[in-house]
């Protein structure tokens, strides 16, 4: 077979198994779908208020499974929806009537959400929040993909859970709670930052929509005007341009800021590191132009030598130009010098003490493993001895155990051999052989069983 016979085939097997057009719903119902969800009056209304304090609250407690929840009721995405397949087909009065509900629904959301955090006695801003302030073009991307699953999904029977999924992973609700919070607590640069977020999330849903749409070829209506067609075109190009470039340039200096941040973290590591001194802090500045890295060093002191050279060595790890300030013991005098050496030897004494207390523990155990054991190899050892010295000893074990009293409540520890005969000795070789035991296993205190 030849190539292109066999590239064909593949070829043709791919647009089989991507082609969605068997799941597809008729065109008129994928838009009346899509236009059914874009009012914002009575109950749609009153859900995204709710969605929008139990956002508010997940994001004010820092609960990530309730913020999902409000997500998952929110109805935000039915109007960027509807603006994208306004665009797609060409009626400008769905993108009016899309446009305006949407601009209802963000204006509710954030009194609701200025609302919520003007009586929270909660005022702190946490992980969850802070991390809707800074939209990266990262941002950008997670909506346009979820744009696309999202139209994808609407125009065919099987739609699933796909909507939900895609408010989810755009994010859509907790900007604009982080928006209302910025309010509330007159932090404008979160105001802005959130709802820059909401604005790419909302642009790029209803960009892919609208590309999605065209792709499918859904039917357009004509503009009479043409040159109002024109006008409306360049103004969502305008749009796109003006939401990506901003996100474009935060990108640029977070990607920046993260490598200049892992470039000192490997310097201070590999270089600075010098015997019997250590690194008690350190402090990276890594907002450019001021860029520098600070370190506080107790121990040895590091000579200027030393400091210059690790000067000269900064280029190797990208950070030429870069200041640093090394600070050694608590000032410069020869007072503090003598406190931070003191500060070196008091943890150095405690942690000799440690090591001290550790091996006298391991030499005691190692002792009383050895008292359990050796009479395992002594046991061995007097095998041929016996066999010469007392011919009638049929078997010997040896064992030590734990004595109790009962009546005076005490206990000792107790030598015992155990012995078999292959003839009973007198009294004379009894008292012989006990007294050669002691003297070979060296004690006073074994007692003598016979095993019957």
């Amino acid at each position: 077979m030849k190539f292109s016979e066999l590239f064909t085939q593949f070829k043709d097997y791919l647009k089989g198994i991507l082609d969605p057009s068997g799941d597809r719903e008729g065109e008129a119902q994928t838009v009346e779908n899509i236009c059914s969800g874009i009012n914002f009056k009575g109950s749609n209304l009153w859900v995204l208020i709710f969605a929008i304090f139990i956002a508010s609250l997940g994001l004010n407690v820092n609960s990530t499974a309730v913020i999902i929840g409000a997500m998952l009721i929110s109805p935000l995405m039915g109007p960027i929806m509807g603006i994208g397949l306004g665009l797609g087909i060409n009626d400008f009065e769905l993108i009016k009537k899309a446009f305006r509900n949407l601009a209802i629904a963000t204006v509710f959301g954030i009194l609701t959400s200025t609302f919520y955090f003007l009586i929270s006695p909660l005022n702190e801003a946490r992980s969850e929040l802070l991390a809707r302030t800074t939209p990266t073009i990262y941002d950008v991307l997670i909506a346009f993909f979820g744009g696309m699953a999202g139209i994808v999904a609407s125009s065919t029977r099987l739609k699933g859970n796909v909507i939900p999924g895609v408010a989810i992973a755009t994010a859509l609700m907790p900007p604009l709670c982080t928006a209302g919070f910025g309010l509330a607590s007159g932090n404008f640069s979160y105001f802005f930052g959130a709802f820059y977020l909401y604005v790419i999330n909302s642009v790029f849903i209803a960009f892919a929509t609208t590309l999605g749409v065209k792709l499918m070829h859904f039917s357009k209506k004509s503009f009479v005007d043409k040159v109002r067609e024109k006008k409306v075109q360049q103004l969502v190009y305008t749009i796109l341009f003006l939401t990506v470039v901003p996100s474009v340039y935060i990108t640029y200096n977070m990607v920046r800021t993260n490598i200049f941040e892992t470039n000192a973290n490997r310097f201070i590591t590999n270089e600075i590191n010098f015997p019997n001194t250590f690194v008690v802090n350190k402090h990276i500045q890594a907002e450019a132009p001021e860029r520098s890295i600070s370190v506080s060093l107790i121990g040895k002191k590091v000579s200027e030598e030393s400091i210059v050279m690790l000067r000269q060595k900064m280029e190797q790890y990208g950070l030429k130009n870069v200041a640093l300030s090394i600070s050694q013991g608590l000032g410069e005098d020869e007072k503090e010098d003598g406190l931070n050496s003191l500060v070196l030897q008091d943890f150095y004494r405690l942690n000799r003490e440690k090591m001290v207390s550790q091996e006298a523990e391991i030499s005691l155990l190692k002792a009383r493993l050895t008292n359990y054991t050796v009479y395992d190899s002594a046991t061995v050892e007097l095998g041929p001895e016996l066999k010469i010295l007392f011919p009638y000893v049929k078997s010997i074990a040896l064992s030590r155990m734990v004595r109790i009293n009962v009546e005076l409540q005490t206990n000792d520890t107790l030598n015992v051999a155990f012995l078999s005969y292959q003839r009973p000795p007198s009294e004379d070789d009894e008292e012989r052989f006990k007294t050669w035991l002691e003297t070979r296993l060296k004690t006073k205190r074994i007692k003598v069983i016979e095993e019957k």
